[in-house]
């Protein structure tokens, strides 16, 4: 990959560590951090303008590195259920051969 992918929305972080999480290893924990970006970014296009109008998401990437400045641990945690309709979205794009747009 040739960017670094970061939302300023709290929540979307969480869902996107808990996506993140449950399709790495065994025991696999999701965090979330808040962090500053030390260089110039852009709309993340996988989830803007191609697929989604505007930035909804507000979804962003950078090929700078990213300044952690701490965790955060007040995000919204998704339902076994929600989390078991993602994997299956997730496998679902994996199966039909979705690309990132890098």
């Amino acid at each position: 990959m040739n960017h670094v992918y970061f939302t300023a929305l709290r929540d979307g972080a969480g869902l996107a560590a808990q996506i993140a999480a449950m399709l790495g290893p065994d025991g696999a924990e999701p965090h979330v951090y808040l962090v500053e970006p030390t260089g110039a970014f852009e709309d993340d296009p996988n989830v803007t303008d191609k697929k989604f109008p505007g930035n909804p998401t507000r979804s962003y990437r950078t090929s700078s590195p990213l300044a952690v400045v701490e965790e955060v641990t007040d995000w919204v945690r998704q339902t076994p259920e929600a989390l078991a309709a993602w994997r299956e979205r997730v496998t679902a794009m994996r199966d039909s051969g979705a690309e990132i747009i890098n």
